[in-house]
Protein backbone atom coordinates (compact mmCIF):
# COMPACT_ATOMS: atom_id res chain seq x y z
CA UNK A 1 0.00 0.00 0.00
CA UNK A 2 2.85 2.42 0.77
CA UNK A 3 4.39 1.87 -2.67
CA UNK A 4 1.01 2.55 -4.26
CA UNK A 5 0.58 5.80 -2.29
CA UNK A 6 4.13 6.90 -3.10
CA UNK A 7 3.57 6.19 -6.80
CA UNK A 8 0.23 7.98 -6.76
CA UNK A 9 1.79 10.98 -4.97
CA UNK A 10 4.62 11.09 -7.50
CA UNK A 11 2.18 10.99 -10.41
CA UNK A 12 0.01 13.73 -8.91
CA UNK A 13 3.04 15.90 -8.13
CA UNK A 14 4.48 15.36 -11.59
CA UNK A 15 1.24 16.23 -13.35
CA UNK A 16 0.86 19.34 -11.18
CA UNK A 17 4.36 20.48 -12.10
CA UNK A 18 3.76 19.83 -15.77
CA UNK A 19 0.45 21.68 -15.70
CA UNK A 20 2.19 24.62 -14.02
CA UNK A 21 4.92 24.69 -16.66
CA UNK A 22 2.47 24.36 -19.53
CA UNK A 23 0.97 27.81 -18.87
CA UNK A 24 3.75 30.00 -20.27
CA UNK A 25 1.53 32.46 -22.12
CA UNK A 26 1.34 34.81 -19.14
CA UNK A 27 5.08 34.49 -18.56
CA UNK A 28 5.79 35.33 -22.20
CA UNK A 29 3.46 38.32 -22.01
CA UNK A 30 5.23 39.54 -18.87
CA UNK A 31 8.65 39.11 -20.47
CA UNK A 32 7.48 40.98 -23.59
CA UNK A 33 6.14 43.78 -21.41
CA UNK A 34 9.44 44.01 -19.54
CA UNK A 35 11.38 44.02 -22.82
CA UNK A 36 9.23 46.89 -24.04
CA UNK A 37 9.86 48.84 -20.85
CA UNK A 38 13.62 48.20 -21.05
CA UNK A 39 13.67 49.40 -24.67
CA UNK A 40 11.78 52.55 -23.67
CA UNK A 41 14.19 53.22 -20.81
CA UNK A 42 17.15 52.66 -23.12
CA UNK A 43 15.84 55.24 -25.58
CA UNK A 44 15.13 57.66 -22.72
CA UNK A 45 18.69 57.28 -21.43
CA UNK A 46 20.08 57.87 -24.92
CA UNK A 47 17.99 61.03 -25.25
CA UNK A 48 19.14 62.24 -21.84
CA UNK A 49 22.78 61.60 -22.75
CA UNK A 50 22.36 63.60 -25.94
CA UNK A 51 20.66 66.42 -24.04
CA UNK A 52 23.40 66.43 -21.41
CA UNK A 53 26.09 66.57 -24.09
CA UNK A 54 24.33 69.51 -25.77
CA UNK A 55 23.99 71.29 -22.44
CA UNK A 56 27.67 70.74 -21.65
CA UNK A 57 28.58 72.12 -25.07
CA UNK A 58 26.38 75.18 -24.51
CA UNK A 59 27.91 75.78 -21.09
CA UNK A 60 31.43 75.54 -22.50
CA UNK A 61 30.54 77.99 -25.27
CA UNK A 62 29.00 80.44 -22.79
CA UNK A 63 32.05 80.15 -20.55
CA UNK A 64 34.34 80.84 -23.50
CA UNK A 65 32.31 83.89 -24.52
CA UNK A 66 32.31 85.18 -20.94
CA UNK A 67 36.09 84.83 -20.74
CA UNK A 68 36.47 86.65 -24.04
CA UNK A 69 34.18 89.48 -22.88
CA UNK A 70 36.05 89.77 -19.59
CA UNK A 71 39.34 89.94 -21.45
CA UNK A 72 38.01 92.75 -23.66
CA UNK A 73 36.81 94.63 -20.57
CA UNK A 74 40.19 94.14 -18.91
CA UNK A 75 41.95 95.48 -21.99
CA UNK A 76 39.58 98.45 -22.13
CA UNK A 77 40.12 99.26 -18.44
CA UNK A 78 43.91 99.21 -18.73
CA UNK A 79 43.98 101.62 -21.66
CA UNK A 80 41.35 104.02 -20.34
CA UNK A 81 42.67 107.00 -18.40
CA UNK A 82 40.96 110.12 -17.16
Amino acid sequence: MNKYQALLGTVVLGSTLLAGCANTDQLQADVQSLNTKVDQLTSDVAALKQSQAQTASDVQEAKSEAMRANQRLDNMATTYKK
